[in-house]
């Protein structure tokens, strides 16, 4: 039996079997990738996870839709891979929050991605793709057999015909891992959240993955977000309204104890995929980050496998990067991606600029 509240005419929350299958679908990177981040840097995990639950409820009430909730991938991923401390992550979500919020309240978003070109952020997703797998490779590497444990089984699983949660499988082993050897938690209150040195972190490094954040959460979290709610759900979600949730979303959270969050297209399709229809899934979700807040502890993060976490990190970094065959200039793509990881990824993203606008300029003169 489904319980119904009707936003508008079409968008709606509502609670049923659906809603709550639904609702694993946004939770398939955002776990894996919050986990990485809680047991290799200095974030805390039960405050990460307070804040994805609160937003999660709120953007479900407000849009009445099953909108995603996703960590900013591009910065979460240097900082997995130690390019960036707590603060330099913290400082890269502010400023792209006052960022966003001013893109979207003065309806530029389409001028600012007209510059940038779809082959380019394909690019950025294929070097953070390539960022995460090398970063999971060297964490499997530590304990080769457990790795291999948690490889067949999402193996298996994908097997199975549920490659989709695959990660959230592998997590799940690992979380039992985790409590055989560190036991069940208590309740506890998440406390204050940790301390932000915010002067330490200007630096080229958070720039540099300013720059890399900013292109992916363009194309990924607005542009291509707004454009899936029109082909699924057949409603009008503007780039720029979306741009602006983002904003206020890290300007509110990122200081009280949350990373850089954003929306995003995977997520969306993942909680389609998994029966969501409504903003129901959202609160369902919402409610369970929160609850599982409470009975998180420092000690119970450090005890997850390393070795699991590698493997999760691999598939979630396969996915993500999978995203480069649907380049429409896939050598540039590819390249952007590459020079990225063996050099440097804000380089690679402005020179990807230059050659796709050189390109484009030639391709039309032709």
């Amino acid at each position: 039996m489904a319980v119904s509240v009707r936003i508008t005419e079409s968008r709606r929350i509502e609670f049923s079997a659906n809603e709550v299958t639904g609702a694993v679908g946004d939770s398939l990177t955002v776990l894996p990738i919050v986990v990485a981040l809680a047991l290799l840097t200095e974030i805390s995990l039960p405050h990460v996870l307070v804040a994805f639950g609160v937003f999660q409820i709120v953007w479900g009430v407000w849009y009445g839709l099953p909108m995603s909730v996703e960590p900013m991938k591009a910065l979460a991923a240097l900082a997995i891979a130690g390019a960036l401390s707590y603060a330099e992550l913290a400082l890269a979500g502010l400023v792209l929050g006052v960022v966003f919020l001013a893109i979207g309240t003065t309806d530029t978003l389409s001028v600012v991605e007209r510059w940038i070109g779809e082959p380019v952020i394909r690019g950025i997703q294929f070097a953070v793709g390539l960022i995460l797998l090398e970063t999971g490779l060297s964490l499997a590497a530590g304990d080769v057999a457990l790795a291999a444990v948690g490889l067949a089984v999402a193996l298996a699983v994908i097997a199975f015909g549920y490659g989709n949660a695959s990660a959230l499988v592998v997590l799940a082993i690992g979380t039992g891992i985790t409590l055989w050897t560190a036991g069940f938690p208590a309740i506890l209150f998440p406390g204050v959240p940790p301390t932000l040195a915010l002067g330490e972190a200007l630096t080229w490094s958070a720039a540099d993955g300013i720059v890399a954040q900013f292109a992916m959460t363009i194309g990924n979290a607005a542009l291509a977000t707004s454009l899936l709610f029109a082909d699924l759900f057949d409603e009008d979600v503007p780039a720029d309204d979306l741009a602006t949730s983002m904003g206020v979303m890290n300007l509110l959270t990122v200081p009280l104890g949350g990373i850089p969050m954003c929306h995003g297209c995977g997520g969306l399709a993942g909680k389609y995929e998994f029966g969501a229809r409504t903003g129901g899934a959202n609160v369902i979700l919402g409610t369970g980050y929160i609850a599982l807040a409470f009975v998180t502890t420092g000690a119970l993060v450090a005890a997850f496998p390393l070795a699991m976490l590698g493997v999760l990190l691999a598939i979630v970094a396969v996915s993500l990067g999978a995203n480069v065959r649907e380049s429409s200039n896939l050598p540039l793509s590819v390249g952007i991606g590459l020079l990225a990881l063996v050099w440097n990824i804000g380089v690679a993203f402005a020179l990807g600029i230059c050659v796709y606008l050189l390109f484009e300029r030639y391709r039309r003169g032709a």
